[in-house]
């Protein structure tokens, strides 16, 4: 494999650098760079790699002449230009596998806060407030839960949510698959119905022109009064405006959101509604899923170097 440089732009777990160093690759760590200093520095490096932090927009990758890599330690890559990259025939990666688990899991932890109204009561309690007789929550079981999105993480949800009973619907604008539709006894519907039935609905899509306010006034009105909507995606997805009508007048029980459209949501007035629960984008955020994605986006590059794939 001929000799190549990288260039680490955000903080990743340590094995990413060890991977790449094992195979051949010169590593430089630079977590804090500035964007004034990735321009300085693009067109030293073959590879550049971030995770969420910094943006690699299309003056990155006119500076970049060396480069023919640019991955992601994580799911989205709306802070990648990908237009300029292909228009440079520059490869990019991205590590899906790393966050299906850690992303699922936290949607759950999501959706029993609010049916247990856990953070609500934390808070009561800290402030010497008892509210057992205020707080009567519901069950997961047997409740509807709407996947939108049957991707990777989409599956890992379904999967851990009929471990816990619950009925699972989902949709998708690509087909899914026969035989992981039966093994959680999934109800493929279309998006409006999905809406219309389920008590929960949880949001897996990357953020396009077609997704953006994916979740709108209109599609919140379909809901039902007791539902409750999850979004761990992207930010854009659901019109937060509209979000913030449908809880206030009781049209919707409440929401949990671990993305926004504007980060970090600081004096977010969604954080003054009871039935909001609401967390800094911490969806891939475990040590288990940090350093999978850093090994997956390691093997890729170094698969991609080699012509592998």
């Amino acid at each position: 494999m001929a000799a190549m440089s990288a260039l680490i732009c955000d903080k990743v777990d340590p094995i990413l650098n060890k991977i790449l160093g094992d195979n051949g690759i010169d590593v430089a760590y630079e977590p804090e760079i500035t964007p004034e200093a990735l321009l300085e520095k693009a067109a030293d490096y073959q590879i550049i790699i971030v995770r969420s932090r910094t943006k690699i927009t299309a003056n990155v990758i006119e500076r970049a002449t060396s480069c023919q890599i640019v991955a992601r330690v994580g799911v989205g890559l709306d802070n990648i230009d990908t237009k300029a990259c292909e228009a440079r025939k520059i490869r990019v990666l991205n590590a899906v596998e790393g966050a299906m688990n850690a992303v699922a899991e936290l949607v759950l932890g999501l959706m029993l806060s609010m049916a247990r109204h856990i953070p609500r009561a934390d808070s009561a309690i800290r402030r010497d407030k008892w509210l057992k007789k205020e707080l009567l929550g519901s069950e997961l079981r047997g409740k509807y839960l709407g996947i939108v999105g049957m991707g990777n993480i989409g599956k890992r949800l379904a999967r851990l949510a009929r471990a816990l009973n619950m009925n699972v619907m989902g949709f998708d604008v690509a087909p899914i698959d026969q035989e992981f539709s039966r093994e959680v006894g999934l109800m493929k519907v279309d998006l409006d119905t999905l809406f219309q039935s389920a008590d929960y609905v949880s949001l897996h899509v990357p953020l396009l022109d077609s997704t953006r306010h994916l979740v709108d006034s209109k599609r919140l009105s379909l809901m039902k009064p007791t539902a409750r909507i999850i979004n761990t995606s992207r930010g854009g997805i659901v019109d937060e405006d509209a979000l913030y009508d449908a809880i206030e007048s009781g049209k919707i029980a409440g929401a949990a959101l671990d993305v926004f459209e504007t980060e970090p949501a600081i004096q977010n007035r969604l954080a003054t509604l009871d039935g909001v629960v609401m967390t800094p984008h911490i969806g891939a955020q475990t040590g288990e899923a940090q350093g999978l994605a850093a090994n997956v986006i390691a093997e890729k590059i170094v698969q991609t170097v080699r012509g592998v794939i």
